[in-house]
């Protein structure tokens, strides 16, 4: 992680799941996150592992020129490369690890610009995790970038977190956190990170967190 949105939701997210492998969405306060709102948003999974877009900053809507709630996320990125983000996110809120996300955006003029991408699973239930909270941040800030919408992301290149499990002195070792995602075309991505995932989250005990005394709306 190399922006400062990316760090700070990192950070902040990292506080408020304690000991659990995911915080619960009612520990969300958006006063403490206020600051870097533009650039947040929450995914939510359905049925059939599509997540879509429950909540987007102002930001995020800006560089897409329109209103994201309730768009797919697949809707952010090139058409013949949707599913590869879709399974990332997915796998993140199935397995409960988080990832980062490196991707180009490009515009209709020609113009790029890369983007920084966290993925933070959140949990609506102790025994169900099915929220992002997630940011995007461009690389570089840049007077052009105001004045164009991105027509589409392109994925670059994507790798789990693992720099941080869960606080418990009987973890084990976790792989190498320098483990890139493979973008291969002949890759069963999905396949991939369940086995990644498997092995890092074996012998890891969940922890349940019990209700916040602060709570944000129902939109969350």
């Amino acid at each position: 992680m190399r922006q400062k949105t990316s760090i700070d939701i990192f950070t902040y997210w990292e506080h408020i799941r304690g000991n659990a492998d995911a915080p619960m969405r009612n520990l969300i306060q958006p006063s403490a996150v206020s600051h870097i709102l533009p650039e947040l948003f929450i995914l939510e999974n359905t049925v059939d592992d599509n997540p879509r877009f429950r909540l987007a900053g102002t930001a995020i809507c800006n560089l897409m020129g329109r209103e994201i709630r309730g768009e797919n996320f697949a809707a952010l990125w090139a058409g013949s490369q949707q599913d590869d983000p879709v399974r990332i996110a997915a796998g993140v809120m199935t397995h409960v690890v988080p990832a980062s996300v490196h991707a180009t955006g490009y515009c209709i003029s020609g113009r790029s610009m890369t983007f920084e991408m966290i993925l933070l699973p959140v949990r609506t239930a102790s025994d169900r995790c099915d929220r992002l909270l997630g940011c995007l941040t461009p690389g570089a800030q840049t007077t052009w970038l105001d004045n164009e919408r991105l027509e589409f992301l392109a994925l670059d290149r994507s790798r789990l977190l693992y720099e941080r499990p869960t606080r418990l002195a009987e973890t084990p070792p976790h792989p190498d956190p320098t483990d890139l995602l493979p973008l291969q075309g002949s890759t069963n991505l999905g396949e991939w990170m369940r086995r990644k995932l498997i092995q890092a989250k074996n012998g890891r005990d969940r922890t349940q967190i019990d209700p916040a005394r602060n709570k944000i709306g129902d939109h969350l």
